[in-house]
């Protein structure tokens, strides 16, 4: 298994956004190729692709060409070091202490 460098700044940066958030909710089911992310949005191509480009600077999501289409893929090894990230902030020893401030 390859290990990825993760850009915890990149990453929750990217996922702050809720288009963003669809699209890789859209990935959940599948690899997608622009088209077919496309259909789920009322923005211009432009504005999907200036999306699809900051998930795939934090390795949220993988790009394949085949032909003349793009397809985009979840990156599931960032999410395991996401959620090992936030895992650290949760005390399952006393769970009344998380929800300090």
């Amino acid at each position: 298994m390859i290990k990825i460098e993760v850009n915890m700044e990149k990453t929750l940066k990217a996922l702050g956004d809720p288009v963003r958030r669809e699209i890789l909710k859209l990935l959940k089911q599948g690899t997608m190729n622009v088209g077919q992310i496309a259909r789920h949005f009322s923005i211009s191509d432009a504005t999907l692709s200036y999306h699809l480009g900051i998930l795939k600077a934090a390795q949220l999501v993988v790009e394949e060409r085949q032909g003349n289409f793009r397809y985009y893929t979840l990156h599931a090894s960032v999410f395991e070091e996401l959620i090992a990230f936030l895992y650290q902030f949760y005390n399952k020893e006393n769970p009344d202490e998380n929800q300090k401030s």
